[in-house]
C-alpha cells in the first residue's frame, strides 16, 4: 500500500470512530469525562492525517501515531477504571458506600456526576466502547507507523534520484 493509502486508511479510521462515538451518543449514550478525552487524539489524527496528505514530511505520520497511541492509552486507562483495575478521576466515578452515615450517604449521592466512567454503558463481545477504542487505535498506530516507513524509505538518497 502506499503511504497515501496508509495515511487515507489511519486518519479514515479515527474519523470513523469519531463518527460512531457521536452516533452512539445521538442514540442516548452519553459521554463521560474519559470518553471525551479519547476523542481529542482522534481529532488530532484527522487533521494530521489531512496535512500528511498535502505535505510529505516524515514527522507527519510519526505525529498521528502519537495520537492514535495516545487514544488507545486513554482507552486503557478507562478499560482499567471500568472493570475496577484502578480508581478513576474523583469527578467521573462512583465512590464506596460502606461505612458511611446516612448524611454522607445522600451528600455523595446528590453530587455524583451524571455518567460514571466506572460503569460499562455498551458492550459488544465483552469488550467495553473504552476498550474497542483502545485495540482498533492499537492498529491504526501500527497503520501510521507504516506510513512513517514509508515516508523514511522515500527520503532516503537511493529514492531520491528516481
Amino acid at each position: 500500500m502506499t503511504r497515501t493509502g496508509l495515511i487515507l486508511l489511519a486518519a479514515g479510521g479515527s474519523l470513523a470512530l469519531l463518527m460512531g462515538a457521536f452516533g452512539f451518543q445521538a442514540l442516548g449514550y452519553a459521554p463521560c469525562k474519559l470518553c471525551l478525552w479519547q476523542r481529542w487524539p482522534h481529532a488530532a489524527a484527522v487533521l494530521i492525517g489531512l496535512l500528511a496528505l498535502w505535505s510529505p514530511r516524515l514527522w507527519l505520520p510519526a505525529l498521528g501515531a502519537i495520537a492514535a497511541l495516545t487514544t488507545s492509552a486513554f482507552g486503557l486507562y478507562h478499560t482499567g477504571v471500568e472493570r475496577g483495575w484502578w480508581q478513576g478521576p474523583d469527578t467521573c466515578s462512583s465512590g464506596p458506600v460502606g461505612g458511611l452515615s446516612t448524611d454522607e450517604l445522600l451528600d455523595q449521592i446528590l453530587t455524583a456526576p451524571l455518567i460514571q466512567c466506572d460503569v460499562v454503558a455498551w458492550e459488544f463481545l465483552s469488550l467495553s466502547m473504552a476498550s474497542w477504542n483502545m485495540l482498533i487505535s492499537l492498529g491504526l498506530a501500527a497503520v501510521w507507523v507504516a506510513a512513517a516507513w514509508i515516508s523514511r524509505q522515500d527520503e532516503r538518497p537511493e529514492h531520491a534520484s528516481r
